[in-house]
């Protein structure tokens, strides 16, 4: 099974008052992960960027790690 760490940036907004998740945006490292995130922070109710392991046979991902955080996002261990 090969794993590999990926970088992932999840904005949220409103949707009669329960807090939902965007489109996923996939980024080169961490520093580019937090740049998009800050980016895109007007814009959404929340935003976070991710690193995460993804399994690349199944791409299930696993073990999210946060690296920033804009607003309110929900936990992605929850889920």
């Amino acid at each position: 099974m090969a794993n590999a760490e990926k970088f992932i940036v999840l904005p949220y907004r409103k949707n009669r008052g329960n807090l939902v998740p965007g489109e996923m945006r996939q980024a080169s490292n961490s520093v580019s992960a937090e740049k998009i995130a800050s980016a895109m922070a007007e814009r959404f109710v929340g935003v976070a960027a991710y690193a995460v392991i993804v399994d690349e046979e199944t791409g299930d991902m696993s073990s999210p790690r946060l690296l920033a955080k804009y607003g309110e996002i929900a936990d992605l261990n929850a889920a």
